[in-house]
């Protein structure tokens, strides 16, 4: 239900005019310990909406806000410590709160807390933690979290190596439009890893990459499209 809450007033935020916006009165209710308006509010000083960007400022709100129960902000107080934006950069916190948020069903934090474990920042490496989180959040339907997942098992990093699965993992990517699983998806296609060698498919995925601003996608498309493919 807080999950809900503060969904809904991100949204309210967003679709505001900033003189809609009344910064004032969410401080008076995080005050009074209404924490989906420290959520809030912490939102506004982070994305500077409405007011003067203050990551100090959102990082105290946030945190107010995630002892508070509202785990959905938790993850972005995480962030500002992996980023060191308005707090001193700490990987290690930054870890423990992921870990909090993607115990609380946050998907987004589950891949920032995976890529956490993909290159041991705060943590000892560990290639088949980070696939668990990658997994967790594919299967909950981020698209960067197959991506990610997708790239182990085509480099056989922390999984054994698959290109068949890989190749279903970027497509699962590709199709919630996360450019780089396109891009990959060509270059399956491209190598004939896990697929049929076809450079007419792998041009298609690279425009769709293309299509999503992949630079890569862009320059790749136009080379085989030169080449007559």
């Amino acid at each position: 239900m807080k999950k809900i809450l503060i969904a809904l007033l991100m949204l309210e935020i967003l679709q505001a005019n900033e003189e809609e916006i009344d910064d004032k009165k969410l401080q008076t209710e995080c005050d009074s310990g209404k924490y989906e308006s420290c959520a809030a509010l912490g939102f506004l000083y982070d994305f500077n909406i409405g007011v003067k960007q203050d990551y100090f400022k959102a990082a105290e709100l946030y945190e107010k806000a995630c002892n508070g129960g509202f785990i959905s902000v938790c993850g972005r107080l995480g962030s500002l410590y992996a980023n060191g934006h308005g707090v001193k950069q700490d990987y290690f916190k930054a870890k423990e709160l992921y870990e909090k948020a993607c115990n609380g069903e946050e998907l987004s934090d589950c891949f920032f807390l995976g890529y956490l474990y993909h290159e041991g920042y705060g943590v000892k490496q560990d290639y088949f933690k980070a696939a668990e989180l990658y997994e967790k959040a594919c299967n909950g339907g981020l698209a960067s979290g197959c991506r990610s997942l997708g790239s182990l098992y085509y480099q056989g990093i922390g999984v054994k190596q698959d290109y068949f699965k890989a190749k279903e993992l970027y497509k699962k990517a590709c199709n919630g439009k996360e450019a780089v699983g396109c891009f990959f998806l060509g270059v399956l296609y491209a190598n004939g890893h896990g697929v049929k060698q076809d450079y007419s498919k792998a041009k298609e995925f690279f425009g769709k990459a293309c299509d999503l601003k992949n630079e890569f996608g862009c320059k790749t498309y136009a080379e085989l499209n030169q080449q007559g493919y």
